[in-house]
């Protein structure tokens, strides 16, 4: 099984970049199952209901997100009818929406993806470690074939976490910090790995902000209304393949790609 995970889409930017070439990529990959982050894919901050399905519409078949989820308040009542747009699994009891979903990709096999929010550096969660551990027990007895969106800041956070599930799941994919990491590989245990997959959005910007509005910001503490950056983009991805009896993974690929 090919999937593809696309990096945090950014903005109409992101949106426009994603448009264009999901079509082509997939067909060049033969994808058979699209993940893709989409935490800031409604004006740069945060998502909504019908940005979600217009992601949805554009062939990705489970959007996760992270700590920007509820930026637009109006997705707190919204996102518990769209089963395929996850928040982090280890947000506390009682939190509207959902934080793992089962699928069943193109090629017919049934695939699992778990939404997981790092700690340091972050909003206050449940134990990513311990709840991820715990929810994988359960989808093992449905599939063996496990994503994860780990959504965390800290490198060390996020390379631990891929070492401690390592064996356990197909593949733990970083997202959040937009910047693309030059580390994928599979981990000795068969888990396909990257600290971060980048962001799909605004190419001249700064993770996916004005430029002069982040270096004001930096020169004189005042804050300031941040805006999505415009202009030329960037489609960040990694394609893996899984083994479809044992569930681990054999190839991770890393993509980057400018638009136009």
């Amino acid at each position: 099984m090919k999937i593809l995970f696309i990096g945090d889409i950014v903005g109409k930017v992101g949106r426009v970049v994603t448009k264009a070439l999901l079509p082509t990529i997939a067909d060049r990959y033969k994808i058979d199952f699209v993940i893709a982050n989409g935490e800031n894919v409604a004006g740069g901050f945060g998502i909504t209901e019908k940005t979600a399905f217009e992601l949805l519409g554009l062939g990705i078949n489970v959007i996760t997100t992270g700590n920007h989820v509820w930026d637009k308040k109006e997705f707190v009542s919204q996102i518990s009818k769209i089963d395929n747009v996850l928040r982090p699994l280890n947000y506390p009891p009682g939190v509207p929406g959902f934080g793992s979903i089962i699928e069943t990709a193109g090629n017919g096999s049934k695939l699992a993806v778990v939404n997981i929010s790092g700690r340091v550096f972050m909003p206050p969660m449940d134990c990513p470690f311990r709840i991820a551990e715990d929810e994988i027990k359960k989808i093992h007895a449905t599939t063996k074939i496990i994503i994860i969106d780990f959504h965390a800041e800290a490198t060390s956070e996020k390379v631990a976490f891929g070492y401690f599930m390592d064996g356990k799941v197909s593949a733990v994919i970083g997202t959040h910090t937009h910047v693309q990491t030059a580390d994928e590989k599979i981990l000795p245990g068969g888990t396909a790995y990257i600290t971060d997959v980048g962001m799909t959005g605004p190419s001249n910007s700064v993770i996916g902000i004005e430029t002069e509005q982040v270096i004001h910001r930096f020169l004189t503490s005042i804050p300031v209304r941040f805006e999505t950056a415009k202009g030329d983009g960037i489609f960040s991805a990694v394609v893996f393949e899984v083994n479809e009896e044992t569930g681990k993974s054999t190839v991770i690929q890393r993509l980057r790609i400018t638009y136009p």
